[in-house]
């Protein structure tokens, strides 16, 4: 089932990715460098950033940004989670195919830049951040 799953998945990714404008191509990719920075600097999920991003600046709903999250950073944490939302038709594929790639990338540079960073700036920027995310998630779109 899993390699049925694997090659449906990349069938999927190959066929869909390139029908998106460029704009939009662009944008995805800054979220998933954004989502991996994060990631590697802070130690956190990168669901705290691709949720929020894909839902305020690509306008996804909250089942869609929580599947098409869960594809990104589904190998092998959150496969079969991932797939159940794919199964209910929550996982955008394109999004989830650009940013494997590019948080990949932002994950690399953010890891650098936290471990230039001493423990006591890290653990601020962590809280600001936490901070931040809660208080745009209550009060805003």
């Amino acid at each position: 089932m899993w390699i049925v799953f694997a090659f449906t998945f990349l069938y999927l990714i190959l066929q869909k990715a390139f029908f998106m404008d460029i704009t939009q191509f662009i944008l995805i990719a800054i979220v998933g460098i954004a989502a991996g920075f994060v990631g590697g600097s802070m130690g956190v999920g990168g669901g705290i950033i691709i949720i929020p991003a894909l839902m305020f600046f690509v306008g996804l709903g909250q089942k869609e940004a929580q599947g098409t999250s869960l594809a990104v950073l589904s190998f092998p944490v959150a496969l079969i989670a991932a797939y159940n939302y794919y199964k209910e038709g929550y996982v955008d594929l394109r999004f989830a195919a650009i940013m494997i790639v590019t948080f990949i990338v932002g994950g690399y540079f953010g890891s650098k830049v936290a471990l230039g960073l001493s423990a006591d700036v890290l653990k601020k920027i962590f809280a600001v951040l936490l901070i931040a995310v809660g208080i745009k998630m209550l009060i805003g779109k």
